[in-house]
């Protein structure tokens, strides 16, 4: 009958797939699988290592920075030119064990949100971080399980929009959609050709009016009321 073919209709014109933005910059970071920042402190053995009288900056827990891909010259910029990559790179890898030991603090209802969604959609991460950081993450939270795939420019080199490309072509993703907090996010996405919802909750602004979330809470009923354009 007519109520049943629009039931259908409206069954098939819905998202398939959900991918979600996992950041970070010196702390756990999370636009989408929402971490809250707990403490800033990256391993800094490395730089003392190299520069003994350098100047190491520490950010208060309390406030909120969005976090950005960032270059050696950027984060190092007390030390010689041919010294930074090498620097940069041993504290990426010290990193990564410390992450697994002194996670974030998740939002309220992470696990139980993710675990409702991963049953309605095959879940994904894109991010940009170094290799092994998304896989520390699963390490200290033990969210591996929702997820089917993920990605990030560490493992390949590109930046999000290819990655996000890359995961939904690899998937056969049909209808994706990605969730993050900032206007990169937004605009890799949009590159991508991927709709998007912001995770208002988080740590950016969209220069332009979008679908949007307050919590994370909130995230299975918005997608579930979104229609692919």
């Amino acid at each position: 009958n007519r109520k049943q073919a629009q039931e259908m209709s409206a069954c098939t014109e819905r998202y398939t797939s959900v991918l979600l933005d996992e950041n970070r910059r010196f702390s756990w970071k999370n636009s989408s699988l929402s971490v809250k920042i707990t403490t800033i402190l990256a391993p800094t053995r490395p730089v003392r290592r190299a520069a003994p009288r350098a100047r190491i900056i520490r950010i208060s827990p309390r406030r909120r920075i969005a976090p950005r891909p960032i270059s050696p010259a950027a984060a190092l910029p007390a030390l010689p030119e041919e010294q930074r990559v090498e620097v940069f790179n041993r504290c990426s890898i010290e990193e990564l064990p410390w992450l697994r030991e002194h996670p974030g603090t998740l939002y309220p209802d992470v696990p139980q949100v993710l675990r409702a969604l991963c049953k309605r959609y095959p879940l994904y991460i894109v991010s940009n971080c170094q290799d092994g950081y998304i896989e520390a993450f699963f390490q200290a939270h033990g969210l591996g399980r929702y997820f089917t795939d993920y990605e990030n420019p560490g493992r390949t080199g590109l930046p999000k929009a290819d990655n996000i490309a890359l995961v939904a072509e690899r998937n056969g993703l049909r209808r994706p959609l990605y969730i993050g907090d900032t206007q990169g996010d937004y605009d890799a996405a949009s590159k991508a050709g991927v709709p998007f919802l912001h995770a208002a909750y988080g740590f950016g602004r969209i220069d332009r009016p979008v679908p949007s979330v307050a919590t994370f809470g909130d995230l299975p009923d918005a997608i579930r009321r979104l229609t692919p354009p």
